[in-house]
């Protein structure tokens, strides 16, 4: 009985242990096509073509409150400029005019330019990943819709 047990343990553990999903990180990414990922860690994004990096530039991403989505998405739409308006609670209100270069990936998340702060290389946002304006440029226009994103 003792030895079934032990026997059904160990099954149970190497089946879950297929399932069981490892943080990605930037030595996990092997690809021949464009890729951008972002690593909050390091508060970095990184523009990967053909399996080099060929672009990065600090970041904002989530502060603690609201942090940015992680795991595998893709730049589902582009918007040149916008106003976003939007509230995280506990955090204030925003309005703000303007914001340029806008890729989202995931509901109302998106990369893209920031012009009001300078504080990259901290967190600093409400989730979306800012970056300073003219890397914004650099990825709206190098990225085609359907890039893919990863965030860790």
């Amino acid at each position: 009985m003792m030895k079934r047990r032990l026997t059904l343990c160990l099954v149970v553990f190497i089946l879950l242990s297929f399932f069981v999903v490892r943080p990605v990180s930037a030595e996990d990414i092997i690809t021949n096509q464009k890729l951008i990922t972002v690593d909050t860690g390091k508060q970095k994004l990184f523009a990967w073509d053909n399996g080099q990096i060929v672009f990065e530039t600090p970041v904002s991403t989530g502060m603690a409150l609201a942090p940015t989505v992680r795991g595998s998405y893709k730049v589902r739409r582009k918007v040149p400029l916008k106003d976003m308006i939007g509230q995280v609670k506990p955090y204030k209100k925003y309005h703000l005019k303007d914001v340029p270069n806008i890729m989202y990936f995931y509901q109302g998340y998106a990369i893209h330019g920031t012009w009001w702060h300078n504080a990259f290389g901290r967190r600093a946002s409400h989730g979306c990943v800012n970056v300073p304006v003219p890397a914004s440029k650099w990825l709206y226009d190098w990225a085609p819709i359907g890039t893919r994103v990863e965030i860790f």
